[in-house]
């Protein structure tokens, strides 16, 4: 099949913002973005350095089977849960980093708590860790495994994945999400600023407490929603 160029090479831009954005190191990371009226999605290739892709290189996967639609590499390791959150979400676009102070706050198992307005902008809630994997689901379907446990999260928690568009994967790292690959980008940045003004005020103050939920619900609402006034038309 022939797969769009335009949501090739959007998925290779959105990739090259990752990689620019100071976020991943060697091969690290991902982004994808999906055609549902297609039934597909573009993601990058399995471990090429970000300096010699290219947008022919992004591989097409089926949302129905997983499997890569057309040419020669294979995918990110990744792709399964892409895959499994491409199917529990509404969105467009999918990053995901190893990018530090996210990453310590991930294999700490903490959430980072949402602390004040500049989370509030682009986050209503704390940004969520994930329970621990088990020994089956790793040995068996790791990485869509990776995608269930984060989906089951976002379930526990009684979530809106387009009002809370992150996790924290247990001793693994973030993943974001957003309506297109540069929304996910954006947020995946976002998410590592938060982490690293969580990591100040957990030392800073350890035992202050949450701010009020009006103010968060007042400050997420001025930039999202029908009531967003926050920017120009």
């Amino acid at each position: 099949m022939k797969i769009a160029r335009e949501l090739r090479e959007d998925v290779y831009r959105a990739n090259m913002a990752l990689s620019e954005s100071g976020l991943v190191i060697g091969t690290f990371g991902n982004v994808s973005a999906v055609d549902r009226a297609a039934g597909l999605f573009v993601i990058k290739p399995s471990g090429v350095p970000y300096g010699a892709l290219s947008p022919d290189d992004m591989v097409p996967v089926s949302l129905d089977t997983g499997e890569v639609l057309e040419g020669s590499l294979r995918p990110s390791s990744d792709t399964p849960t892409h895959l499994a959150l491409y199917r529990a979400f509404e969105c467009g676009g999918i990053a995901h980093t190893h990018s530090e102070v996210a990453t310590a706050f991930a294999q700490a198992r903490l959430p980072i708590r949402c602390m004040g307005t500049t989370h509030a902008d682009y986050f209503c809630t704390d940004i969520p860790v994930t329970r621990p994997m088990t020994g089956d689901e790793v040995r068996l379907d790791y990485e869509l495994n990776t995608g269930h446990v984060i989906v089951e999260r976002f379930t526990e928690l009684k979530l809106d994945a387009s009002r809370t568009p992150g996790v924290l994967v247990a001793n693994h790292g973030p993943f974001a999400w957003g309506g297109d690959p540069f929304k996910a980008v954006e947020h995946a940045e976002m998410l590592e600023f938060l982490a690293r003004l969580e990591w100040r005020v957990r030392t800073l103050a350890p035992d202050v407490p949450l701010p009020d939920k009006y103010l968060v619900d007042r400050h997420f609402a001025r930039k999202h929603g029908p009531t967003a006034y926050y920017g120009q038309k």
